[in-house]
């Protein structure tokens, strides 16, 4: 374990504030007046002084400085073992995120007394981390809950609130000086800043369902998503959430800061209208480049067929990253590795989530013996789990040439039956207005009218395909593809990947899109990890932008596409190796909402041809 502190951290530990809300005995009977600010060595809050408290936890607050120089204060919710003397020394787990604001979540969560937020109670109570001997710190990034300061969306102020945080933690009296990070959405991907931070206390990071790099979750290669100002909004709205009655006097008035600040709104929707992917703003939150020669232990989840925050910049980030890689891969939505449905199906369908975590977090924080967990657990798209060292693993790289061809951008208008109009949106304009991380909509993907387009492709002109031809044995497309073209002018284009068994049933498990310049074009499709079986075809289709779950604006231009080269990594599934997990539910249901059956498929151009032996 690293004991040492860094002077720098000490200094700020210096500044810090800490204020503890007590209440009265009868948790039912306490008026917010009972509420009162207590000097630093009064014992915390527990369960039987305030129902909020997980059991087994001590709950106080802290302010305490960025690291960036500014005069953002940042606040903290604590929660130390009970049982532990004030003084023991024990390692802390932190999140650090918009998400812990006493009053709720994403709004009011109509609590009749102030506490802790309840979002990773689930944690606490699931992995016993209070009697195992953790702390449990949760920090309020810039502008949400009881820190000031202007939200930033994974920026450099943001950045400067994780580094604090960390260092704040290791430099408390009752901390070993052992970090680890722990979150889900945008609480992961602080969890991917601590790593890029390089900050020597940090120990290890737990990161379920992040965002990779912050562009890809607004923008798709110059192309606004659904939520491009939607999203802003969401946080600018969480950011704007109330304090309670009974939160202190310094909590509210840092709780209400955007009021006097109301360019920090203003400004969060403004700088994130930028679709340059290679603007400063958004070079400053690639979080895939910044991870370049890290080494922080990371646990990680991705959903392949996530709805959300979806597998981009995936293997970008693992690549650079140089240290130990653990993770559950598999074909789920944007949940964690514990949760259940109503049935008590687990969502990601493999058993022992926080069994997993603690050994991860006792091994690098506890010095305890190395975790005899799987490095990776991977679900496949029949529902099986194997085991893998890395991910992806060292592949059989194939370059399929595609055919030339021609299509109009016109967002999908086609000659087809039926077809009279461009596909629309499966989103309402209230669901785009609340979609934060955690709350994006859900979706059914293909509409009916697209699924028409499909049946009819030889009938349209608004795109083209390319097949690969039949598989001799299952081929599994891993890692991530790419594609490069020559494109003749400018527009719009949708690129698809399709499993194509023989009867013409198709899945889409692969899709990206871009705008054009005239010229080359190159770009990277989503990270992936699918198995065609035997005597199945990969369907290519390239064309304009036929789905509602871009912002496009067609052009009507003509685009003849020539030169186009496919990069896939592939991987045989003959060499699997088994381990326990049951088919995520959410597989069924994509499956469901993404299968179309496509008339006159071709014989096939190129082969998907395993190097055995690898």
């Amino acid at each position: 374990m690293n004991l040492r502190r860094k002077a720098s951290t000490a200094a700020a530990a210096g500044a810090l504030t800490v204020l503890t809300a007590l209440s009265g005995a009868e948790a039912t009977a306490a008026p917010p007046t009972a509420v009162r600010t207590a000097p630093a060595d009064a014992a915390g809050v527990t369960h039987a002084d305030n129902p909020r408290v997980p059991e087994g936890a001590s709950w106080s607050e802290a302010y305490f400085p960025s690291s960036d120089g500014s005069d953002v204060e940042l606040h903290a919710d604590v929660l130390r073992p009970e049982h532990l003397p004030a003084d023991a020394k024990t390692p802390v787990i932190l999140s650090v995120g918009p998400y812990f604001a006493h009053n709720g979540q994403t709004g009011p969560e109509g609590h009749d007394r102030v506490g802790p937020s309840a979002r990773f109670n689930d944690l606490v109570a699931g992995a016993d981390l209070m009697e195992r001997g953790y702390t449990f710190v949760m920090v309020d990034l810039r502008g949400f809950g009881g820190s000031t300061g202007c939200l930033d969306w994974g920026g450099p102020g943001e950045q400067a609130d994780v580094k604090a945080a960390i260092e704040w933690s290791a430099a408390q009296p009752w901390s070993t000086g052992e970090v680890g990070m722990y979150g889900k959405s945008y609480d992961a991907v602080t969890g991917l800043i601590g790593n890029n931070l390089k900050v020597e206390s940090l120990e290890a990071v737990v990161a379920q369902e992040p965002l990779w790099n912050m562009y890809p979750y607004l923008y798709s290669n110059r192309v606004p998503r659904p939520n491009v100002t939607g999203t802003p909004n969401a946080y600018n709205s969480i950011a704007t959430m109330p304090p309670m009655a009974d939160d202190t006097d310094h909590y509210k008035a840092n709780a209400t800061y955007e009021a006097t600040h109301p360019e920090c709104l203003t400004d969060n929707l403004a700088n994130n209208q930028e679709p340059d992917p290679e603007a400063a703003y958004w070079k400053d939150r690639d979080l895939a480049e910044d991870a370049a020669g890290t080494s922080t232990p990371l646990l990680v989840t991705q959903g392949f067929i996530e709805n959300n925050t979806k597998p981009e910049d995936m293997e970008r980030y693992l690549d650079r990253h140089h240290g130990e890689e653990r993770g559950w891969l598999g074909q789920w939505e944007h949940v964690r590795g514990n949760d259940t449905n109503s049935t008590g199906q687990l969502l990601m369908g493999r058993a022992g989530w926080f069994d997993e975590v603690m050994a991860f977090y006792d091994q690098h924080l506890l010095d305890a013996a190395p975790s005899t967990f799987p490095m990776y657990a991977i679900e496949n798209n029949f529902g099986a789990w194997r085991t893998q060292d890395t991910w992806p693993v060292e592949a059989t790289t194939t370059k399929a040439k595609l055919a030339d061809g021609r299509y109009v951008d016109n967002g999908g208008v086609a000659p087809a039956a039926g077809v009279t109009a461009p596909p629309t949106s499966p989103f309402s304009e209230s669901q785009i207005k609340r979609w934060d991380l955690e709350r994006a909509p859900g979706t059914t993907r293909l509409t009916g009218q697209e699924k028409k387009l499909l049946a009819s492709v030889v009938a349209t002109n608004h795109d083209y395909w390319t097949w690969s031809t039949p598989t001799t044995s299952a081929v599994r497309i891993t890692g991530t593809p790419s594609i490069a073209f020559d494109n003749d002018r400018p527009g719009n284009v949708m690129v698809r990947l399709w499993d194509v068994a023989p009867d013409g049933t198709a899945v889409m498990f692969d899709e990206n899109v871009a705008l054009l310049e005239k010229g080359r074009t190159a770009f990277d499709l989503k990270s992936t990890d699918w198995t065609l079986a035997t005597g199945h075809q990969l369907g290519v289709q390239i064309g304009t932008i036929s789905s509602g779950s871009w912002r496009d604006t067609p052009t009507g231009n003509t685009v003849t596409v020539t030169n186009a080269k496919l990069d896939l990594q592939l991987q045989d599934p003959a060499t699997d190796e088994p381990t326990q997990g049951d088919r995520s539910p959410w597989l069924d249901r994509y499956l469901r909402s993404n299968t179309a059956t496509l008339a006159d498929v071709g014989a096939g151009s190129f082969a998907l041809t395993l190097s055995r032996g690898r």
